[in-house]
């Protein structure tokens, strides 16, 4: 994130508070210190000595232009995580790995509505490239409600180089395919595995279809081409959930 990166409304800006996320200042609306949730921000802040100001709400909807709830909270640049971290964690906690592998997504609310799924799921982490992507950005936090703090993302500059490092590591690649033949019902998500996802308009790349272990597709039964990609990504994350016995 850029350094005038910022979230607004209290569920995001609570959301950061708690997952220790870096927060530079806050600004509240003058006279809503006693509002719901905004008592429990300032005690959060306070108790981390963060930098409190309270200002007119015009100069709060001059920055944020959306529904702030009377609060926004300044954020300092994102960390993002290496696959060969994460990778190397999971199996040392004896977990059974589930990444999430983003090719051609732009936008946002796509990004921080899967991030929402990954975070229910518990998801170990999810994979984007460094171009043509989107980002952790202030505007993807906000669209997560907060899950993009809490699931780490890993920003590559050679996406073939990492799908190849976890096939090396024992991790299966299933690409979603409208153009498979196998249902996504039928793919053992029982081994440590990525999940693969393109936009809906271009789909996945041919180099990265190429590299996967297997493509799946999600039956259709009406007259629409394909699911939103933050719809598909839902569905298949929990087909692996379900299949694992989490949360049982």
């Amino acid at each position: 994130m850029k350094d005038k990166d910022f979230i607004f409304g209290i569920h995001p800006v609570l959301e950061a508070l708690e997952k220790e996320t870096p927060i530079e200042h806050i600004l509240i609306v003058t006279g809503s210190d006693r509002k719901p949730g905004i008592v429990e921000i300032l005690e959060e802040a306070r108790n981390k000595k963060l930098q409190i100001k309270r200002v007119p709400v015009e100069k709060i909807m001059r920055i944020t232009r959306g529904n702030h709830q009377g609060v926004v909270a300044f954020i300092a640049p994102v960390h993002y995580y290496t696959v060969e971290d994460l990778v190397m964690d999971s199996f040392e906690k004896g977990l059974t790995p589930l990444f999430l592998i983003l090719d051609n997504i732009t936008d946002v609310r796509n990004f921080g509505a899967m991030a929402r799924s990954c975070d229910a799921a518990g998801v170990t982490g999810i994979i984007i490239p460094e171009t043509k992507s989107v980002s952790v950005t202030a505007d993807a936090v906000r669209s997560s409600a907060g899950a993009l703090l809490n699931v780490p993302v890993v920003k590559t500059k050679n996406m073939n180089g990492a799908l190849k490092y976890l096939q090396q590591s024992g991790i299966r690649l299933f690409a979603a395919s409208e153009k498979a033949v196998k249902l996504y019902s039928e793919a053992d998500f029982n081994v440590p595995a990525g999940i693969i996802l393109g936009s809906e308009e271009d789909g996945i790349s041919v180099p990265i279809l190429k590299i996967a272990d297997e493509w799946i597709r999600i039956p259709m039964a009406g007259q629409v081409a394909s699911l939103n990609v933050s719809v598909s990504a839902g569905i298949i994350i929990f087909e692996a959930v379900r299949q694992r016995g989490l949360g049982s």
